[in-house]
């Protein structure tokens, strides 16, 4: 039943089409997924970036269309993504305003930004998607949270759903939770990344080198990932299952544990979330 509503939505969609504001990094995880999935046809996909090099670059990269103004793309677009940073947002939308109307689907992939703000922006009841994806859609391994205002129908919310699990997961979240989600999925994985190169240089100094140490890591990181997934395991029992009493890994721990590391990681992420606060207003 679900997949019969998407493809209803697609065949509906077609008749105009995809349209990206923005061809950055994220903008093209999307569509190279989409593409690469063929969740939807890639000559009915459009971008467009004022940075004009970017969008041709993408069109020759995915094969799909770049046009040159706001005003084409929304002539051709029945749902438009938001692919552009928060502190270009209110800019963008101010250009995009007066071509706007409330049955253009938005989809925005802004940290921070509110559905209400947006439709406040446009001055219009348009129906709008607010997504949280991470980097990793650049691998199709994405993790993207999302939201929706009261106006979208089943059907549309259905596809969008579609066109990130083609990159990735899914989970829809009320939207009083789309900032705290920010530091789960999509600042974390600068974490993982940070914890890694912090794993790398310590192993480096003791004498392995450097493409041993990053490839023992990311082998580790995948499996201790896969094991989280197990069912009736927990962060905890998993801690236990690898610390033996006055073993190696205990020693390791007892210097996380006194330097306070779930402290830390608290108060990064609280921090991660008043940000993305600050740029919603």
């Amino acid at each position: 039943m679900v997949y019969s509503i998407i493809y209803k939505a697609v065949f509906e969609l077609e008749e105009k089409g995809l349209g990206f504001i923005g061809a950055g990094n994220m903008a093209g995880a999307i569509i190279n997924g989409i593409v690469g999935t063929k969740t939807f046809p890639a000559q009915k996909i459009y971008v467009y970036d004022i940075n004009t090099e970017k969008s041709e670059a993408l069109k020759k990269k995915a094969g799909i269309q770049s046009v040159p103004s706001l005003d084409e793309l929304v002539k051709n677009c029945s749902i438009l993504f938001l692919a552009v940073k928060p502190q270009n947002f209110s800019e963008v939308l101010a250009d995009l305003k007066p071509f706007v109307n409330d049955r253009i689907l938005f989809v925005s992939i802004a940290a921070g930004i509110s559905t209400s703000y947006i439709t406040r922006e446009l001055g219009c009841n348009c129906p709008v998607i607010r997504t949280m994806p991470n980097t990793p859609l650049l691998v199709g391994k994405g993790a993207t949270a999302m939201c929706k205002t009261a106006n979208v129908a089943d059907e549309d919310f259905q596809l969008v759903q579609s066109l990130f699990a083609a990159c990735g997961t899914v989970t829809v979240l009320d939207e009083k939770q789309m900032n705290a989600v920010i530091s789960v999925n999509s600042s974390s994985p600068a974490y993982v990344y940070l914890f890694a190169k912090a794993m790398m240089d310590s192993a480096v100094k003791q004498g392995i080198d450097a493409a041993t140490a990053l490839e023992l890591i990311c082998q580790t990181f995948e499996g201790s990932a896969e094991m989280l997934r197990q069912p009736g395991l927990t962060p905890e029992s998993l801690i236990k299952m690898v610390s033996s009493p006055g073993g190696t890994t205990l020693k390791a721990l007892d210097v996380f544990y006194a330097h306070h590391f779930e402290g830390i990681v608290d108060e990064a992420m609280k921090a991660c979330t008043k940000r993305a606060e600050e740029l919603g207003k």
